[in-house]
């Protein structure tokens, strides 16, 4: 039952975070890749606008996930065209005409948005169906972006950057020629990139433990996994303290209920055990009578014990499902296990982060943390997958004289600036998120991005570093 005010002020407060997030967007795009960022930008309005074209047409219930789900997909939309705009300014980078760098550009960028699509899409289609009701409206709207932004950035842009060519903005100086760059050792310090992934193993697992011995539970499970009733009210003035509220509440239905207060926001969440219908109607009048509360200003939500343990399987399950998935596809595109097996312990290491982070704060554990974990997975994944590719690129147009490592410490060098000027785009939006959104999205996006900062640490340090030594492992054992 979601109180009329709470509901309104939920999906403004999203709907102000996706236009400034979006804004802030095509700023960015413009001032860093100047004409290829304005065509990226207008073909971001035209993808917008046919994103809810497309919301109306299949009638997708607009959940409040899923107004997150399509100011997240925007963030994510930049990232194919960044893709792109970096190729093509290395193609400048060799001396080619600029009609003949947004040709290559395009051509190059294609089977790395290709594959990081799919493995997101992998995640949002498991996402639907083993997520519950309101997580599903955040697939299907993260999914619908996924599709709509690989075909703006890969057609749209392309369309509107030869066009804009054509006006006579065909100087080199409009698009930016990347030079070359300094190849970073990066396979020499292998040791502390898994010493790294090892404090985070520790930091969990002491987080775990004292989450444990403090509260009785490693972490601090919603609703949505523990059962029982959730009551948030919004009130006219500061909230009462906790002890005054779970006073009240054991005074009009006899049973106890823990206050959490919501920082910065004159509201309070009572949760309790399942309540019968009487039962809210008794809190509802004693919250009436003392604070002047009314009925749009409190929302109640009850999950039975049973559905939240069905809820808490599908989580494990779902996440299983969507690595296992990625890892399959991974392993058939680039023909080798050692893709796709370093790729799923740098995941690995993303997830344990992200748990920790849940662990350490006690943000609530519930519907939103499937999301934001599987969004993570898919995230992170399509990320790693932009080195491998620049990997298996280098590899079949490398020298005699260069080796692997060569190869690698090349690849990654030569993608970082994409993985930052990406994550720093998605970070940007889920920021808005996090800032202007109810604490219902807050508790999605402040996860997220940490995800986000984990996932290009990853990506950079983790991912190519990984292959090249199991590449190594498996090249030495078959010499034995």
């Amino acid at each position: 039952v979601v109180g009329a005010k709470l509901g309104t002020e939920a999906i403004n407060t999203s709907l102000l975070a996706g236009v400034i997030g979006f804004v802030l967007v095509l700023a960015f795009m413009i001032v860093v890749y100047r004409i290829p960022g304005l065509a990226a930008s207008l073909a971001l309005c035209l993808y917008v606008t046919v994103m809810i074209i497309c919301l109306n047409l299949f009638n997708v219930t607009l959940t409040l996930y899923g107004v997150a789900g399509i100011i997240l997909s925007i963030g994510m939309a930049v990232d194919a065209n960044v893709i792109v705009f970096t190729r093509i300014s290395e193609e400048l980078g060799t001396g080619k005409t600029v009609r003949s760098s947004i040709k290559k550009g395009f051509e190059k960028a294609l089977s790395a948005i290709v594959d990081g699509n799919v493995t997101t899409l992998i995640a949002a289609a498991v996402l639907y169906f083993l997520g519950s009701g309101t997580i599903k409206g955040f697939a299907q709207t993260l999914a619908i972006g996924i599709i709509l932004s690989m075909g703006t950035a890969l057609f749209v842009t392309k369309f509107i950057l030869n066009a804009l060519y054509n006006t006579g903005l065909d100087h080199e100086k409009f698009y930016g020629v990347k030079k070359e760059g300094k190849i970073f050792p990066f396979t020499k310090h292998g040791i502390k990139y898994v010493i790294v992934f090892g404090v985070v193993i520790v930091a969990l697992v002491a987080s775990l433990i004292i989450g444990k011995a403090k509260t009785g539970n490693s972490l601090n499970y919603g609703l949505d996994f523990m059962g029982g009733t959730s009551t948030e009210i919004v009130f006219s003035g500061n909230a009462p303290s906790n002890q005054e509220l779970e006073q009240l509440v054991k005074d009009s239905i006899g049973k106890p209920g823990e206050v959490v207060q919501m920082q910065g926001e004159e509201a309070a969440i009572i949760k309790t055990e399942v309540l019968s219908l009487a039962e809210k109607a008794k809190l509802e009048a004693a919250l009436n009578e003392k604070y002047g509360v009314s009925g749009e200003d409190i929302t109640s939500t009850s999950i039975s014990g049973t559905v939240s343990g069905e809820m808490k399987s599908d989580a494990v399950v779902a996440v299983l499902v969507a690595t296992v998935c990625m890892m399959l596809y991974i392993w058939i595109r680039f023909k080798n296990l050692g893709f796709a097996a370093s790729s799923v312990l740098a995941l690995c290491h993303d997830v344990l982060f992200v748990l920790m982070v849940y662990a350490v704060s006690r943000i609530s554990v519930g519907n939103a943390f499937i999301a934001c974990m599987l969004t993570l997975v898919g995230y992170s994944i399509n990320a790693t997958i932009v080195v491998f590719d620049r990997i298996r690129e280098n590899m079949k147009e490398k020298l005699k004289k260069d080796s692997v490592e060569d190869v690698v410490n090349s690849s990654i060098s030569q993608t970082i600036s994409r993985s930052i000027n990406t994550s720093l785009t998605t970070f940007v939006m889920v920021l808005a998120l996090s800032v202007f959104g109810v604490s219902s999205i807050r508790e999605f996006s402040v996860p997220l991005m940490a995800g986000i900062v984990c996932g290009a640490y990853s990506s950079v340090f983790l991912a190519g570093t990984l292959w090249y030594h199991i590449n190594k492992l498996r090249a030495g054992k078959e010499q034995e």
